[in-house]
């Protein structure tokens, strides 16, 4: 059982795990080299426990202690309950969810591991915004993919603000980082994956035609918002591939296309037709 512990001042030295929150440069650095990520709202919370994540500690305002009543009666982390306005000046923003959880992270798999078995694999190059990167893994989970693979450049997807986006999506599909961009595709590729790059270029052939789902290993590739895959991934594609677009709209923010080509690459799978 957890030890339930009342905190009233913000510089209490038990709380560095939350400290400035809202200070992105800070956080992308202190979260990696110490191990750790933060967890926010109850559903994502409970999420990350059935993840299999360790708890560190849970920060709480009076009024979720008993919604979360369960999981401090079943962790042995500490549990700080504070008031709104000392959480806020801790975080440096208004909690609105009321429960923030510090979780250990799991060391990552190699890409290796996580194309063995794989069918439907995604392949993200310089996605840097964590709202992006959260939307992606939520669709990514949601449509039937089987792993995430990141370029070196790619944001954290447990990045507070990414977990959030994807209502703890990113604990449930898989991911690993590409030591070297783009020579990393190889490995894909060795690994019997077709690697189709989505780019809303004229010369691409529409997805529909190339009939993703009909191969038997795909890889998928997705670039940064607005300035899509660059020439150097381009060119280490097997075929590229684009979403036809209708009323001179020439391509989706990269989160909905994400979507779309996972719809395609995913339905009509073999084992899934009667």
């Amino acid at each position: 059982m957890a030890d339930l512990l009342t905190i009233d001042d913000p510089d209490d030295p038990r709380l560095r795990d939350y400290t400035g929150l809202t200070d992105v440069e800070l956080r992308r650095r202190r979260e990696p080299a110490e191990g750790l990520f933060i967890a926010e709202g109850e559903k994502v919370i409970r999420r990350a426990r059935q993840a299999g994540y360790e708890m560190r500690s849970m920060l709480l305002s009076a009024k979720w202690v008993d919604v979360m009543r369960d999981v401090i009666d079943e962790v042995p982390a500490p549990v700080y309950a504070v008031t709104p306005d000392l959480a806020e000046r801790v975080t440096g923003y208004h909690v609105h969810r009321g429960a923030l959880a510090s979780m250990q992270r799991k060391p990552l798999p190699t890409a290796d591991d996580l194309l063995t078995g794989a069918r439907r694999v995604v392949v993200m190059e310089g996605v840097n915004d964590h709202t992006n990167i959260g939307a992606i893994f939520r669709s990514a989970a949601a449509l039937g993919m089987d792993a995430v693979l990141l370029s070196p450049d790619c944001a954290d997807p447990l990045y507070r603000r990414s977990v959030k986006v994807s209502m703890g999506a990113v604990f449930s599909v898989p991911y690993a980082r590409l030591d070297t961009w783009p020579r990393g595709l190889e490995t894909v590729r060795e690994a019997g994956f077709r690697l189709l790059a989505l780019t809303p270029d004229e010369k691409a052939t529409s997805i529909d035609a190339a009939a993703p789902h009909r191969l038997d290993r795909v890889a998928l590739m997705l670039g940064a918002e607005g300035e899509g895959l660059t020439a150097k991934a381009l060119m280490a594609a097997d075929e590229w591939v684009r979403i036809p677009m209708a009323h001179g709209v020439d391509s989706l923010n990269v989160g909905a296309a994400a979507a779309v080509a996972f719809y395609a690459v995913a339905t009509g799978r073999p084992q899934d037709r009667p």
